[in-house]
């Protein structure tokens, strides 16, 4: 099971990290993704992260901006936002390579 936390409201130009908590399987044993969905659109994939730190790739419409990193210890995934815009407003979910059963997500909203 996958669950999302962080997302809020937060202003144009902001910062803030998301967080992935994996329940039932230890999360550093698979790839992970973060993915993102805003209303009426697909969802897209927006980071990745492989087995070691350096095997990271990200969405060019997020490159620079956002981190993906992992935080073992808590069988977690994480992503930090910065430099937000409005146009990153959606729903953001993290998934496994292969795809488990999606979370119910966490909405960010940035205004603008």
């Amino acid at each position: 099971q996958l669950v999302e936390f962080g997302g809020r409201l937060v202003q144009g130009g902001g910062s803030l990290t998301l967080e992935c908590k994996a329940y039932g399987f230890v999360a550093n044993k698979f790839p992970m993704r973060w993915y993102r969905q805003a209303p009426g659109e697909e969802r897209e994939w927006v980071a990745r992260i492989g087995s070691t730190i350096n095997d990271r790739d990200y969405a060019d419409s997020v490159k620079g901006r956002f981190t993906i990193f992992r935080d073992d210890a808590k069988n977690m995934v994480k992503l930090q936002m910065s430099s937000l815009k409005p146009e990153d407003t959606a729903a953001y979910f993290c998934n496994t390579e292969p795809q488990r059963s999606w979370g119910p997500g966490t909405q960010v909203t940035v205004s603008s």
